[in-house]
This record gives C-alpha cells, structure tokens and sequence, in this order.
C-alpha cells in the first residue's frame, strides 16, 4: 500500500469523527477562518523576511484575534503589557481562565 494510504487508514478514526460524535463538524472550516486575516496580510505585505519578523507577526495576530473575540482592545492590551513589563509589574492576562470539564 502506497504511503498516503498507509497514512490516511492509520488516521482513519479521527478522520470520521464527525459521523459518530454529535458537534463535530467535517469540515475545518473554523480552522481556516481563525487564520484567513493572517493569511490575508501576508500576501498583501509579502509576509517576513525572518523569523524573528515571522514570530513578531504570528503573536501579534494572535493577541489581535483574541482580544476581538473577547471584546478587548488589542491595541489597549499590547501597550498595558508593555507598561507592565517596563515597570515590573505584572500584565495583564489576555485569556480568560476557564473552569475544566
């Protein structure tokens, strides 16, 4: 049997997931949709041209779309942090704790 076939069946469970479990969406269309601005901005800007720009830019989207997604001020956030670090105080958290399942 040919690698990509091997390597499909040995997956093959988590590949169906979504026929037995009730939530589970076939598609990864959540996925691509949390990294699409990213994705968008890179091609307009023609992305990095290191990796320390490439981290740069990976954290600082993140912080955007988290903050977006909970109804904070990136902008807001990123310079509170940067205050704190100058201090030595301690910064604000971006994620919200959560309890466990």
């Amino acid at each position: 049997m040919s690698g990509s076939c091997a390597d499909i069946l040995a997956h093959k469970d988590a590949l169906w997931t979504f026929v037995t479990r009730d939530g589970v969406e076939p598609t990864n269309n959540h996925g691509e949709s949390e990294i699409r601005d990213f994705v968008l901005w890179r091609k307009r800007s023609f992305g990095s041209q290191s990796q320390r720009g490439d981290r740069f830019a990976a954290r600082v989207m993140t912080i955007a779309r988290t903050a977006r997604k909970q109804g904070k001020a990136a902008l807001g956030f990123i310079t509170d942090t940067l205050v704190a670090y100058t201090r030595g105080t301690t910064a604000p958290r971006l994620l919200r704790s959560v309890a466990p399942a």
